[in-house]
């Protein structure tokens, strides 16, 4: 059905890197891995991640064994908070400038390997810094290496050239995407997901969710990207419910962990649109709002001002989710919003502390912080002010209440 959307005399570009090792107990290759920057002479190391989650979930005693096995040396950064800024970086970067790091090793979810992206830019670039870099004051060509251990099933920043670093003075949280920031090698060990909170479970698959639906439905999607989106969002549907019910369930957090896979890679090819361009400014406003909760709040209002350009992909990659025939933008949308409350996240706008007061500044933020108008040139439709106004004030309270 997505077919038809297609438009085959539109050239599209395939990416297909990094090497991610895959699958229950794939931490272990850690090892292969330090060995291999060892043999590139790298013998100094910074290990970035945020307090907790790198020493719980156990990879930190198989990176830390091979580091020393290898004999290189490291020095740990571990202050990355969600939504990271660039303060964290500079700072990061200062102390494995100090110490002599040509290399990273980022251990967490998305914002931990965010920032492992970002310090190894500013390792090739010491007279710059943070704000500069997401200010798009430069455009760099080299990075450090960067080895992602990925702790959740979300984000997908281990298989793809993306970075997300929020710049707090301006309420600004940018997207860079660079080619020399596609890690050297990845790691998405779904035996070290498990201890996942129940919301942070809900907020990541959704990430992965909206990744593929805005790389499926971008003016630069490809049948690559819409193949991978439709598989993202069959994952989510049958093995999220499996995991809230049974947090340690392996054979579920392995799909949803490849769902996550698949959504990265997909927007690694077509790019993202109205969902990520609106949601970056709530959590940059509002740092405690978790990304993926942003993005579930935003979405069914996205769907339906997207749906009469994009029916026919919408309706085949959602097909897991809604197996009927909608007959409107409206009734889609309701039916999708739907779903995500059925999953249990229900929070919209309002329930998350926004009211109709804060909307003009949010919408001036999608067109001032660098990068968010880049990805509203990639909708389905015409970019307008008034329909980033209407997602935002439709996305205040529930369509179904």
């Amino acid at each position: 059905m997505w077919e038809q959307d297609i438009k085959i005399d539109e050239l599209k570009e395939i990416r297909m890197r990094p090497n991610v090792y895959f699958g229950v107990g794939a931490i272990s290759k850690i090892n292969d891995i330090v060995e291999s920057l060892k043999s590139k002479s790298i013998d100094k190391i910074i290990v970035v991640s945020g307090k907790n989650a790198y020493k719980t979930t156990g990879a930190w005693d198989y990176a830390e064994k091979a580091l020393k096995q290898h004999n290189i040396g490291y020095v740990n950064y571990d202050k990355i908070t969600p939504n990271p800024t660039t303060h964290q970086i500079d700072e990061a970067v200062k102390i494995a400038a100090d110490f002599g790091a040509k290399a990273v090793i980022a251990i967490g979810g998305g914002s931990p390997i965010d920032a492992g992206k970002s310090v190894a830019i500013l390792l090739k670039y010491p007279e710059k810094n943070c704000s500069e870099l997401y200010g798009y004051e430069f455009t760099p060509e080299i990075a450090a290496p960067v080895v992602a251990i990925n702790l959740t099933h979300g984000t997908g920043t281990e298989t793809n050239r993306f970075a997300v670093v929020t710049i707090p003075e301006k309420n600004f949280k940018p997207a860079i995407a660079y080619d020399c920031i596609y890690p050297f090698a990845s790691i998405d060990d779904p035996a070290l997901m498990t201890k996942l909170s129940p919301e942070q479970t809900l907020y990541v698959s959704i990430d992965a969710v909206n990744h593929a639906v805005e790389a499926a439905t971008t003016i630069a999607s490809s049948p690559y990207s819409i193949t991978l989106a439709k598989e993202t969002i069959r994952l989510v549907a049958k093995y999220l419910p499996e995991v809230i019910k049974n947090p340690e369930n392996l054979t579920a957090r392995y799909f949803l962990a490849y769902a996550s896979l698949l959504g990265g890679a997909s927007f690694d090819n077509g790019l993202l649109h109205y969902t990520h361009a609106l949601g970056h400014p709530l959590s940059a406003v509002k740092p405690e709002l978790s990304h993926g909760l942003s993005l579930a709040v935003l979405l069914p209002a996205v769907l339906k001002y997207i749906y009469k350009e994009k029916s026919n992909t919408l309706a085949d990659i959602f097909s897991s989710v809604v197996n009927e025939t909608c007959g409107s933008p409206d009734e889609f949308a309701k039916k999708i919003e739907q779903w995500i409350f059925d999953l249990g996240i229900k929070s919209k706008l309002q329930d998350e502390g926004f009211t109709g007061e804060d909307i003009p500044k949010l919408v001036d933020l999608v067109y001032t912080t660098p990068s968010l108008e880049l990805l509203l040139s990639l909708t389905p439709l015409q970019n307008t002010k008034e329909i980033v106004t209407a997602i935002y004030n439709e996305s205040l309270t529930a369509y179904n209440s």
